[in-house]
């Protein structure tokens, strides 16, 4: 049997065009990252208010993501599906917190399921938290720095050399 060289040459020219084609599409696809570790549906239903303790919890479910900043009572498990984008910054597809508040003794007090349909932006006020320090004028900052940089003495500070007294 004979194969002709063009024919070859033609079927490597379409199965290389193919390929190319699919690689072309496969990085056109947006994919999504997966952030945090949300506890699974069937150990999370363990979790019974009144009665399931902090050491449970940790074995059920794991360390929480976040404890709250001023109650240390209060667990946060977090996961978020966040797509990248090229130019823009990225997008958030998903979230979902779990919320465990503890009472005094340790026991689970409540459970809430937030999503991401919960969530609220902040606009935080710039004037509300001044940062300290003081405010320098333009002509403070450009001369600010004369004299303060003297010349180096010979033999003190110079690289290679060693302090008196040193070896």
């Amino acid at each position: 049997m004979t194969i002709k060289r063009g024919s070859l040459h033609r079927v490597a020219t379409r199965h290389f065009a193919l390929a190319a084609m699919a690689l072309a599409l496969a990085a056109c696809t947006n994919p999504v990252d997966q952030h945090g570790n949300l506890p699974e549906a069937d150990k999370l239903s363990q979790v019974k208010a009144g009665t399931t303790d902090k050491a449970t919890v940790t074995r059920l479910l794991g360390s929480p993501s976040s404890v709250a900043a001023f109650d240390d009572n209060t667990w946060y498990y977090i996961s978020q599906k966040i797509r990248p984008m090229a130019i823009v910054p990225a997008q958030r597809v998903d979230q979902q917190v779990v919320v465990i508040a503890f009472d005094d003794k340790g026991i689970v007090r409540d459970i809430e399921h937030r999503t991401l349909a919960d969530g609220e932006t902040i606009q935080p006020n710039p004037n509300a938290t001044p940062a300290p320090g003081r405010e320098f004028s333009l002509l403070e900052q450009l001369i600010g720095n004369f004299g303060k940089f003297a010349g180096t003495k010979q033999g003190s500070d110079t690289p290679g050399q060693s302090a008196p007294g040193g070896p």
